[in-house]
């Protein structure tokens, strides 16, 4: 394995973007930008204030009424704009995304091309900004109920997919005529920015697309509590969603709040074995298991499980760990809070009566000592009610548990106060019309790994969160609705 590389060579030292330029900080307060793996720090971005916060809230406001007179399809083209200049400059942000959260290189550019296309999709939605005409009681007279923006949308990303939440919100905020101001997680800012920069070039008008940085308790709380915005979006931990949701209750503003999930995986005794194996590696090691709708917890029927265990602990033993600029499977955790985190979980499900059968330790010697590595870990576990089981792991790690039949695996599936989303593998027609009905996940995967669609709806039940993102659905989320009386009598 050769030494892990810097990738962004000195400390580059960001300011916020404000109205269409780079905006100094009005507090002389930095926040380092650590490399998972290697620990080094790449660059510096501003602990923003509640003045900054301002800022850039009034930018988006005065520009707001200008942009929602634009026709769609004139938003739409300068989306897609943005979108081809962010394929232009693939490898650059990929790059980027590497050097601050720390996925392998082929997830990096995967990133960047799904950026590119939460923005396509918007723009082509420019021309389904549809409302209605309906009849009224009266003679002589119509109702119109047409969709408008709400005006300025506050987005706060979370730190595993920084370029891709980043456009998922933005793209279907402007093509509806909000303007926007983002705040990317303090331990990924610079793709954001860089993002915003790209807008510049290409004419966005000023204060449409602003960015700044800082911490969720400072600039974030501020940008939440400010009086003007209407819609906070945000994709985040449960604690961050009901922080905000307390804080945007005086308001009464508007949410959609995409939180975290702890998504169960159940394999039938007529599953196809080898594409439950090839999927439960996918979805629980992508991006270092770092993804919400990863598989979290996994319920086996006993029939098949002395097979499956030993086709899957194979398969998680193949995957190369190490240089995210390399060919590799998996990278470092994102940060030192979150290797703790896994290890204390790991350390406790242990002492709770969990049996290692690969993994179970951080990784330090040679390549690994310096950054933030945690061996990919499968455990058997015999109870449901296992913090492991429960509470969210978000990193290289999976418990496994031996069910006697689907109806188990349902039940200890739905035992849970997460519902984002679930994975099901069975080859019987009735147990998948079942899951419609008794699975209760937002999002539900019938023999195939995770991934979801651009079109489609992404959003989750119970503490994962209220309202969602993607698709008509999700665009819908960024209209409001006004409704008028027209008597031509």
């Amino acid at each position: 394995m050769p030494a892990m590389k810097d990738l962004v060579k000195g400390t580059d030292r960001y300011r916020h973007f404000i109205s269409g330029q780079w905006v100094d900080s009005t507090v002389k307060e930095w926040i380092e930008v650590e490399n998972p793996a290697t620990g080094a720090i790449i660059a510096s971005v501003p602990r923003g204030s509640a003045d900054d916060a301002d800022r850039a809230v009034v930018a988006a406001y005065q520009a707001q009424p200008a942009w929602e007179a634009l026709p769609p399809v004139a938003r739409g083209q300068m989306l897609k704009d943005l979108a081809r200049l962010i394929l232009e400059n693939r490898e650059r942000l990929a790059r980027v995304v590497i050097a601050e959260q720390g996925k392998p290189l082929h997830e990096a550019r995967g990133e960047i091309e799904s950026a590119a296309l939460y923005l396509t999709y918007a723009a082509e939605e420019a021309r389904r900004i549809t409302g209605d005409i309906i009849p009224s009681d009266n003679a002589d007279e119509q109702i119109w109920i047409q969709r408008v923006a709400h005006g300025v949308v506050i987005a706060l990303t979370a730190w595993n997919y920084p370029a891709a939440l980043m456009c998922r919100k933005i793209g279907p905020a402007l093509i509806a005529g909000n303007t926007v101001v983002v705040k990317s997680h303090e331990g990924t800012p610079m793709v954001a920015l860089e993002i915003a920069q790209l807008s510049a070039q290409i004419g966005f008008p000023s204060g449409v697309i602003n960015v700044v940085s800082g911490t969720g308790e400072g600039i974030g709380r501020a940008l939440v509590t400010h009086p003007v915005p209407r819609l906070i979006t945000l994709t985040g931990s449960v604690r961050a969603g009901k922080d905000i949701f307390r804080h945007a209750a005086e308001d009464l503003k508007i949410l959609r709040l995409e939180l975290g999930g702890k998504a169960p995986f159940i394999v039938a005794e007529d599953a196809d074995i080898g594409a439950a194996v090839r999927a439960a590696v996918l979805s629980r090691f992508e991006n270092c298991g770092q993804i919400c709708i990863c598989n979290e917890r996994m319920y086996v029927h006993e029939k098949i499980a002395d097979e499956f265990l030993d086709k899957f602990v194979t398969a998680v033993k193949a995957l190369k760990v190490g240089d995210p600029t390399t060919l590799v499977d998996v990278g470092p955790k994102f940060s030192g809070p979150e290797l703790d985190k896994v290890e204390s979980m790991v350390d406790a499900a242990k002492a709770a009566g969990a049996e290692i059968l690969t993994g179970g330790r951080r990784l330090t010697e040679n390549e690994f000592s310096r950054g933030h590595w945690y061996d990919p870990t499968v455990m058997t576990v015999t109870d449901n009610a296992m913090a492991i089981m429960q509470d969210e792991v978000f990193g290289p790690v999976v418990p496994v548990m031996r069910v006697t039949d689907f109806d188990e695996g349902l039940r200890l599936a739905n035992e849970s106060r997460y519902g984002l989303s679930a994975y099901v593998f069975t080859k019987d027609v009735r147990r998948m019309m079942r899951l419609v009905k008794e699975l209760r996940f937002g999002e539900i995967y019938v023999n195939r790994p995770g991934g979801d669609a651009v079109h489609a709806h992404h959003g989750g039940l119970r503490d994962s969160g209220i309202g969602g993102e993607d698709g008509k659905y999700g665009l819908d989320a960024y209209f409001q609705k006004k409704t008028i009386y027209v008597n031509y009598a």
